[in-house]
């Protein structure tokens, strides 16, 4: 029931609802408010709303929804201005609430939300009704709904219990199938216990028999043992006929070993005098000079490095390069990333081949530059510069583990110069008979150009 408040009696703004806005007419009164919203300016939202002013009609009745309801409840003027605009568009119901008498054919839930926005003497009573109004119909939907729902129980108790019947007579019928069937493996049984007791007259048969092939067998192995030592005795026999034969052919092979003698004395003599025909010279070359091997008086890696220059001096690098068929083997990353490791690695194999480039046309050793495969991102599309080796390690296998492949590969006594500050690596070619050098080393020989 509608109460009034702080006014004259029968004046609408002063009457209030003694329950809940119901939920139709709640979202017609949003939906209202929110058609309005766009026609008010800033200043004439209340502070709570403003935040809303720039979104779309339906995000807005979405998103400020109870914002909105509770303004206009307890915001008159915000009511009032709601409602002016609500009467430019909907003139006709307003003056019929007005009036007292809203249209018949209007549906209720639009009168009531107009008659909470525009107050009008009543208005409560009119939200009431469209709440009972929307609650009958409610009702009578979720009738229609239970009687629909009952039917539809109703048929599918009616084809339930048609599929039952049909799977009882599915069943009867397999179950006469299966007595039958039962019937045909008593049949199949009894005849198989028959063949068994058959079987087992046949074993007994069998196993007479296999004691009269035993007694027989055992004839035979002895009949077979005194054959054996028989044969043994012939046996014996014939070892001492090959033994006598074996001495009559050493004694005649003495005359065979003269003849062979003496033909092999007249292919030698042949093979000399063929030589004097042809005046073939002595041999120069002797096996052991194809060894590999550091003779008195020529340079090693290690006599370079035993003389008066510091360890750290370019100029070994020099002399060691100028040793013959030199091979140099740098670990590119450990040389550029210690004489230039904030450029990108793209940049830093540029650069490093570069230099390397000019020291192989420098010098005329073979140069290979190992790069770590790891470090690559993508396939690396570059053209090895002149005179250097450009090689990546495979997924799985590292650049020092290259190296030490590489190393590995080459002849012994071949001088092999690895360009390396890992440890590991140094140690690892040193043991392999290369000489390691620092990466320091290498960029100051690259660098002096």
């Amino acid at each position: 029931m509608a109460q009034t408040q702080g006014g004259e009696p029968g004046d609408g703004a002063a009457e209030v609802l003694d329950r809940p806005l119901p939920d139709g007419v709640r979202r017609r009164v949003v939906q209202i408010v929110a058609d309005a919203f766009g026609q008010l300016t800033v200043g004439e939202l209340p502070a709570q709303l403003r935040q809303y002013a720039r979104f779309a009609p339906n995000r807005r009745a979405k998103f400020a929804g109870n914002a909105m309801a509770a303004a206009l409840e307890t915001d008159p003027l915000f009511r009032q201005r709601v409602g002016e605009k609500f009467r430019e568009a909907q003139g006709e119901l307003c003056g019929a609430l007005d009036s007292g008498a809203p249209p018949p054919a209007a549906d209720p839930l639009d009168v009531a939300a107009a008659a909470y926005v525009l107050r009008p003497a009543g208005w409560v009573k009119l939200v009431t009704a469209a709440g009972e109004e929307a609650l009958r119909a409610h009702a009578e939907r979720a009738d229609e709904e239970s009687r629909a729902e009952l039917e539809r129980l109703r048929e599918q108790l009616a084809g339930a219990r048609e599929q039952t019947r049909a799977e009882t007579e599915r069943l009867r019928a397999e179950l006469d199938a299966a007595r039958r069937e039962t019937e045909a493996l008593h049949r199949k049984l009894r005849a198989a216990l028959s063949d068994v007791k058959r079987g087992e007259a046949a074993l007994r048969k069998a196993r007479g028999e296999t004691e009269s092939v035993r007694a027989e067998g055992q004839v035979q192995v002895s009949a077979a043992e005194s054959e054996n030592r028989r044969l043994k005795a012939r046996l014996g026999e014939a070892e001492a006929a090959l033994e006598a034969t074996r001495k009559a052919a050493r004694e005649g092979r003495s005359v065979e070993d003269m003849r062979v003698r003496l033909l092999l004395d007249t292919v030698l003599e042949a093979a000399q005098g063929l030589r004097r025909e042809l005046a073939l010279p002595p041999v120069s070359v002797r096996p052991a000079e194809t060894v590999d091997a550091v003779e008195p008086g020529r340079m090693t890696p290690k006599d370079i490095a035993a003389r008066a220059l510091s360890e750290h001096d370019p100029a070994i690098l020099d002399q060691l390069l100028a040793l013959p068929q030199a091979h140099l083997v740098v670990d590119g990353y450990n040389v550029t990333k210690t004489g230039y490791p904030q450029m990108p690695l793209e940049k830093q194999r540029l650069r490093l081949l570069g230099q390397l480039s000019q020291l192989a046309a420098q010098t005329g050793a073979e140069v290979t530059c190992v790069f770590d495969g790891a470090e690559l991102a993508a396939p690396v599309l570059l053209a090895p510069p002149r005179g250097v080796r450009v090689l990546f390690s495979k997924p799985g296998v590292t650049a020092d583990e290259l190296i030490r492949q590489l190393v590995r590969a080459e002849p012994p006594g071949r001088p092999v110069i690895v360009a390396s500050t890992d440890r590991e690596v140094a140690d690892g070619v040193a043991r392999a008979g290369a000489r390691p050098v620092a990466s320091a080393m290498l960029l100051k020989r690259l660098f002096r150009g």
